[in-house]
């Protein structure tokens, strides 16, 4: 899941939200303001972090693969989300980032979009070199306080795409505020820990530190 522009690109402040499937084909793309029809939060009794997932799917429990609703975001997802970079400096980076991918078999040829995807979690922080695109206004914005209102607001963050969704009264104080930052990714990371527990730790053993 990542912002995109109307071409497909990647976006960091004004785009709609793109869905793609594992095999790089577009499953969904909406607004910011539909965002609550595309996205509900899961809860378990042992945590107190709310696991996000696509709710047209339903919940699936936590599963990878094809049939599973966990998405995931973040400078990697972004990347694999959009068909390039808006700008020539981050385009540029954009194809050596899957280039060198490539070389090493991190990456996927996708038939739908024709670019590559990679879903080599470790190049996270080298999808985010990509990140070259110019910066956002510093306006500070106003808060008329007359009627009561609504907003919600999406930007791609460094972490991924993050979703703000405030309501105010006549005097401007929030009445309810909500936000998908780092939860976004919050089952894929429990699905991990799952995963490496279960490799490392097995019963009658000392488990090693690494």
């Amino acid at each position: 899941m990542g912002m995109v522009d109307d071409a497909n690109r990647v976006n960091f402040y004004d785009g709609q939200i793109r869905v793609v499937t594992p095999e790089g084909k577009e499953w969904k793309k909406f607004k910011a303001n539909d965002y609550a029809s595309v996205i509900a939060e899961h809860v378990e009794p042992w945590s107190y972090a709310k696991f996000c997932y696509l709710k047209p799917l339903g919940w699936k429990g936590f599963t990878d693969g094809d049939d599973t609703s966990i998405y995931s975001v973040a400078p990697l997802a972004r990347l694999n989300a959009a068909d390039g970079m808006a700008t020539p400096l981050a385009q540029k980076e954009y194809e050596r980032f899957f280039a060198k991918l490539a070389a090493n078999l991190c990456t996927i040829r996708l038939p739908i979009t024709g670019h590559d995807s990679s879903n080599c979690s470790m190049r996270r922080n080298d999808a985010r070199a990509c990140r070259r695109q110019p910066a956002a206004g510093t306006g500070i914005p106003h808060l008329a306080n007359r009627d009561p209102n609504e907003g919600v607001g999406v930007v791609e963050a460094p972490r991924g795409t993050l979703i703000h969704h405030y309501q105010t009264d006549e005097h401007a104080c929030a009445t309810r505020q909500s936000h998908c930052g780092h939860q976004n990714n919050a089952a894929r990371i429990a699905m991990s820990v799952d995963k490496a527990a279960k490799g490392l730790i097995h019963r009658g053993e000392v488990p090693r530190e690494f």
